[in-house]
């Protein structure tokens, strides 16, 4: 029998059965733009009580602390995933529930995020989102298998990375032409990746890409970005590149077709070949939460002397701080003002701060070499929103040393056209790639920093990222996929399906993040490796790791049970999901301050309940 084969006849299966917790391997297939097939839904009272709470022994720290962000009452919607798809605009291809850090984007700096506003009531600037559910009333299919060919409509689809050469600190003199060859060999190595797709029979195959594609292309990244690093290193302080190391299979660009639910917008060419870029600096109140796009003075400058360095980096900081704020702005201010208010009112006043940072940047660099010319030419900025936004941000074009990247100050001076963008929430409802229907907004979020049982537990480094759960457990398989689904006041239970609850419950999904550290790295290659979790029944962490204060992301919905039960509310997902339960997920980046992570470790090991 066929891999093909196979996948349908497991998927034919699983669509009729009712599966227990933790079981799903493959995608509950739905047509495209079609809500989950009713296989996917499971009443609560059919999963079997699973959840394990390990007692806290002698050692142990059985506190919780809890944070009040509020549920995204400022409508901050976004296709970014800022951890797992760092510099890629739209990456996630499914719109996230944003709440905490008011600016973060797929472009956030880590140093962007301190001064940022933040929804939690504590002052915590961490972020944490999560893709959102909306509620499909189109008729359910009832006979469904799978249609793994459903992903190729649009070709062989492409691998994207995250972006590197926008995303460096200052590059010194000497070191400019060493790094400049390593950067063309990322692009090289992201060819040759693209090459072996477009040349596979069957790219849907999770072994063929996960083995033949993107395992050895992360391999080979690593050992790029550590000599990119190690040459910065010689001069300055070394960067961590490895979190850009992590590249992934996209299908349903937005110049694609077969979607049904995006157009793309005219694209124009210059003679030389290089992608125009279209401004557009309105924002609808209904449209996802937009981000600032600048050009890139970090891919402008010269190499650096060494003298002037911590100079150029603090400034090209302050510019990543300047979009951070400005990007805040666009959702503070969500609706407010006639036509010209973001022009005059965020972009105007961004202009005249980069006019400024871009003049010490060349300041500080003719002191001791000679001074560039024309910077103020990037201070202008406009909105990254729609498909004008997706482009630059693709695999595909990030990774050349003057390549148009990741709008964190992206450029505009690559030589190459564009491959399709990713495409972008569109319309009212924000639709994207299959992802139709009204989102849900949550009736409760609740997040918990909680105790280990085993030992107490030690600070969470700042700037520490986790996922939890797998975006895509058909292509890539389940092992990091968890069973996330429950009703309020079955909590003892969780499932891999959608549930149906009883009349007065509310549907909830449950995110336990890792809750062991290995004491060194706030992010890897995987964003898995750096952690990982407890023993089910004793809490311990494995060896090498410690306890951190393990997090906890509850979210309710007040979904009416004849929507349940008909199987029309569903999971923003990957188009090749199919709205999959099983590939629920949740991400986080610690921002909190160190006395706030304190008084958390605090609160946790003397076993108290604060918030």
């Amino acid at each position: 029998m066929t891999d093909r084969r196979k996948f349908r006849l497991i998927a034919s299966l699983s669509a009729v059965a009712v599966v227990a917790a933790g079981t799903a391997t493959v995608a509950l297939a739905a047509k495209n733009g079609e809500p989950a097939p009713l296989g996917a839904f499971a009443p609560i009272e059919r999963v079997a009580k699973n959840v394990v709470e390990p007692k806290v022994g002698k050692n142990g720290a059985g506190g919780v602390f809890t944070v009040d962000c509020g549920t995204n009452e400022q409508g901050k919607f976004s296709a970014d995933n800022p951890v797992a798809q760092p510099g890629l605009k739209h990456g996630a291809q499914h719109v996230h529930d944003f709440v905490g850090n008011l600016s973060i984007s797929a472009e956030s700096t880590d140093e962007s995020l301190v001064d940022s506003e933040t929804t939690c009531r504590n002052g915590d600037r961490s972020s944490y989102f999560w893709p959102v559910v909306r509620i499909n009333t189109k008729a359910n299919p009832q006979d469904v298998g799978s249609n793994p060919d459903k992903i190729k409509e649009n070709g062989p689809g492409e691998v994207a990375c995250p972006g590197v050469s926008q995303r460096l600190p200052a590059v010194p003199q000497r070191v400019r032409d060493e790094v400049t060859r390593n950067l063309r060999e990322l692009a090289q190595q992201l060819k040759e990746a693209n090459d072996r797709v477009a040349r596979a029979q069957n790219p849907g195959d999770p072994n063929f890409v996960n083995n033949t594609v993107l395992g050895p292309l992360r391999s080979k990244r690593v050992a790029t970005l550590e000599r990119i690093a190690n040459a910065l290193s010689r001069s300055a302080r070394k960067p961590n590149l490895t979190p850009l190391a992590d590249c992934d299979l996209r299908w349903g660009h937005g110049g694609g077709q077969g979607h049904g639910n995006h157009s793309p917008k005219p694209r124009k060419f210059a003679a030389d070949g290089v992608l125009q870029q279209a401004e557009q600096n309105g924002a609808e109140q209904d449209a996802a939460t937009p981000t600032i796009k600048c050009p890139s003075a970090r891919e402008a400058l010269p190499g650096v002397p060494d003298q002037a360095l911590d100079e150029v980096d603090s400034n090209l900081d302050q510019l990543d701080k300047q979009i951070a704020e400005a990007n805040q702005r666009l959702v503070t201010t969500k609706g407010q003002g006639g036509a010209n208010f973001i022009d005059n009112a965020i972009l105007g006043p961004l202009k005249d701060k980069r006019v400024a940072t871009l003049d010490r940047i060349a300041i500080a660099i003719g002191r001791n070499a000679e001074k560039p010319q024309g910077l103020d030419r990037l201070a202008k900025c406009g909105l990254n929103e729609g498909d004008e936004g997706g482009n630059e941000n693709n695999g595909g074009n990030n990774n050349g040393g003057n390549n148009n990247g990741g709008n964190n100050n992206g450029g505009a001076t690559t030589t190459t056209v564009a491959p399709p963008p990713l495409a972008a929430p569109t319309g009212k409802n924000l639709e994207l790639v299959g992802n139709n229907g009204k989102i849900v907004r949550p009736a409760q979020v609740k997040i918990e920093y909680r105790g280990n049982a085993a030992s107490k537990v030690t600070a969470m480094p700042k700037f520490l990222k986790m996922v939890v759960g797998d975006a895509k457990p058909t292509s890539r398989g389940p092992a990091n996929a968890r069973a996330t689904w429950t009703c309020s006041g079955f909590e003892d239970r969780l499932s891999d399906k959608y549930v149906i609850c009883p009349n007065g419950s509310k549907v909830m999904r449950v995110h336990d993040f890792a809750g062991c550290w290995d004491g060194k790295n706030a992010d890897s290659a995987n964003h898995r490796d750096h952690v990982r979790f407890a023993d089910k029944q004793t809490g311990a962490c494995p060896q090498g790791f410690k306890a951190i204060p393990q997090l906890r992301i509850s979210i309710s919905y007040n979904i009416s049970r004849d929507i349940q039960q008909k199987g029309q509310y569903q999971l923003d997902a990957f188009p090749e999901e199919n709205h999959n339960p099983f590939s629920d997920h949740n991400d986080y980046a610690n921002v909190n301050s160190d006395q706030t992570m304190a008084k958390i470790v605090k609160c946790v090991n003397e076993g108290r309940k604060c918030s």
